[in-house]
């Protein structure tokens, strides 16, 4: 049986990013991502919030486009995969931590809080996707005639 390991987020930077570098040079950037969920309590009628944070794990030209351009507050789309990582901490116990390991990156929300303008609207990068709606027409006798109907 095939199996699938995808995820898909949208949600706001908790924090600005985190870079290192590997022994081979490619950068690694961290950061954490909210996503909030808002619902009516049905027994209370009251609005609630409830908020999951998200390691995400950047990689190559996608890491390095997420430390130039992604800030604390940024609205981003990440697409990816779960990695769960286990380790011995200072005391002998083991732990375990979840992260997703972005493929795809797509920021959002316009300019982030903070930043300057970057110019054009962005960052392009192939390791992006670029989805934009087609240009609508600017006045109504741009459309064609032939309408059939």
């Amino acid at each position: 049986m095939a199996s699938v390991n995808k995820v898909i987020i949208v949600g706001n930077v908790g924090r600005d990013p985190e870079t290192r570098r590997l022994p081979s040079g490619d950068a690694v950037t961290n950061i954490s991502i909210a996503t909030t969920d808002r619902y009516r309590d049905k027994q209370s009628g009251e609005m609630r919030e409830n908020t999951e944070w998200h390691r995400v794990a950047f990689f190559g030209k996608v890491a390095e486009i997420a430390e130039k351009y992604l800030k604390k507050g940024s609205q981003v789309y990440v697409e990816g995969r779960l990695r769960t990582r286990k380790w011995t901490d200072q005391s002998g116990q083991e732990k375990y931590s979840t992260e997703i390991v972005a493929e795809t990156m797509q920021m959002l929300g316009g300019k982030a809080p903070g930043s300057s303008d970057m110019g054009g609207g962005g960052a392009s990068s192939s390791a992006m996707p670029q989805s934009r709606p087609s240009a609508a027409p600017s006045n109504i006798s741009d459309i064609d005639d032939d309408i059939p109907f």
